[in-house]
């Protein structure tokens, strides 16, 4: 439980806007101090660059590119047309985790963070071709409201899945605790793995070692460079901050569980 918290306290401050906005407001206290405004100065630069190159388009697409493209996505799975040896031989489709907000009146869906509802609809899409497949989705809950899993679940069952192929993990905090948990649901059957594509090399790696045969599946794409660099790819928006943002995340992520021995 400590290292939970802890874990998710330091990364906190560690990703990319939270760490530039305590540079700024450091240097900008630093500055009215004689004898530290030229740290304070120093403080503000590095700053100011740093949120500019995190908020840049190529910069961001840059640093989760790598992240993306280490596992294809399943491809296009037309009425008719064989279904591909790996994805056929699998009996559960596994969508992890990625948030929803607990809003009155909206649908499943709608309650959905656009990573949870991308990661939902390629699962959807994949138990639709794998039809004695089993559906497992993964979300805790916040006390008091229904579970991430069970709005997962909502989910499919809205865009036709039979609520009875679906099967929850409501206990699980993150990836890890996930890969454990469908180890014990799963054995040693394969199944397709659902995540975002930046986060599927460290899903990856802790199903591997917990012992998961997986098909990697990745959605959610969040770099989708074009073909030739324009000068809009060397500007700045808070999409491209965001896709920074994922990409330090999940090196961080993956140096913790490295350090611990878990990958």
């Amino acid at each position: 439980m400590t290292l939970f918290w802890l874990k998710k306290f330091i990364s906190f401050w560690l990703m990319p806007l939270p760490f530039c906005l305590t540079l700024l407001v450091l240097g900008s206290v630093y500055a009215f101090i004689p004898r530290l405004h030229r740290i304070g100065r120093r403080l503000l630069l590095v700053a100011t660059v740093l949120l500019l190159l995190c908020s840049n388009k190529y910069v961001s697409t840059t640093l989760v590119q790598p992240l993306e493209s280490k596992y294809p996505a399943a491809p296009e799975l037309e009425a008719g047309t064989p279904i591909p040896a790996a994805l056929g031989g699998c009996r559960f489709v596994v969508v992890l985790g990625g948030g929803h907000g607990d809003v009155a009146g909206l649908s499943a869906t709608n309650k959905l963070s656009t990573s949870a509802l991308a990661r939902i609809v390629e699962g959807v899409r994949l138990a639709r071709v794998l039809p004695q497949a089993k559906l497992i989705v993964s979300g805790p809950a916040a006390p008091g409201f229904p579970s991430h899993a069970a709005v997962l679940a909502e989910a499919a069952v809205s865009l036709g899945i039979d609520r009875s192929r679906i099967l929850l993990i409501e206990q699980a905090r993150d990836t890890e605790d996930e890969s454990h948990a469908v180890k014990a649901l799963v054995g040693k059957q394969p199944v397709a793995l659902v995540t975002s594509a930046w986060h599927m090399p460290r899903a990856a790696a802790l199903f591997h070692k917990t012992g998961v045969t997986i098909l990697p599946c990745p959605a959610d794409y969040s770099a989708r460079p074009n073909a030739r660099l324009s000068l809009s790819d060397l500007t700045w928006d808070a999409e491209s901050l965001t896709r920074t943002t994922y990409a330090v995340r999940e090196d961080i992520g993956y140096l913790w569980v490295w350090l611990r021995r878990k990958v």
